[in-house]
């Protein structure tokens, strides 16, 4: 058997602030992540489209309160996915697996902690508050990374967050 790192990116809340969107960005080409989780607020088509033009990974999407209803409407009318293979975008809840690993993400924390108490997944990612978290519900590992816009808790927090698994095949 081999050993194998995964390792993958998970943002939230960039409010438009491209600046440290790019930094992210940067960081993930520099250290070869090939996966982006962003857990909601984007807040405009431009960003959405300068992330996926950036980015050339996987990105797994869920939608935020402040992703405009202009920005849902085109996703939707357009069907972002079907033109970008390597982008999953959800509108409340996402769910999917990564190797073995079974994620969730959504923005709202309230629905991040029930879908932790359901014991499906092993990861849930969430946003919102804009206030970096981490804690355990039984085998469930729920976390928020904080916010890419670097807002309120800016001192607290990196502006994203890199998870690496190593185990067995």
């Amino acid at each position: 058997m081999s050993r194998q790192t995964l390792k993958f990116a998970i943002i939230s809340d960039v409010h438009d602030n491209l600046v440290n969107l790019n930094k992210v960005l940067s960081y993930c080409q520099n250290k070869k992540i090939k996966t982006l989780i962003c857990c909601g607020d984007l807040a405009s088509m431009e960003t959405w489209e300068y992330l996926k033009n950036k980015f050339k990974g996987k990105i797994y999407f869920v939608f935020g309160n402040m992703d405009k209803d202009y920005f849902r409407n085109v996703a939707q009318k357009n069907n972002l996915e079907e033109k970008n293979p390597n982008v999953k975008i959800f509108y409340k809840i996402g769910e999917f697996k990564i190797k073995n690993l079974k994620i969730a993400i959504t923005h709202f924390p309230n629905i991040a902690r029930d879908l932790a108490k359901t014991g499906k997944y092993n990861l849930v990612f969430f946003g919102h508050t804009h206030q970096p978290s981490l804690e355990r519900q039984n085998n469930t590992l729920l976390l928020n990374p904080g916010n890419t816009a670097n807002l309120y808790y800016a001192r607290q927090a990196s502006p994203y967050l890199i998870l690496k698994k190593t185990g067995q095949n």
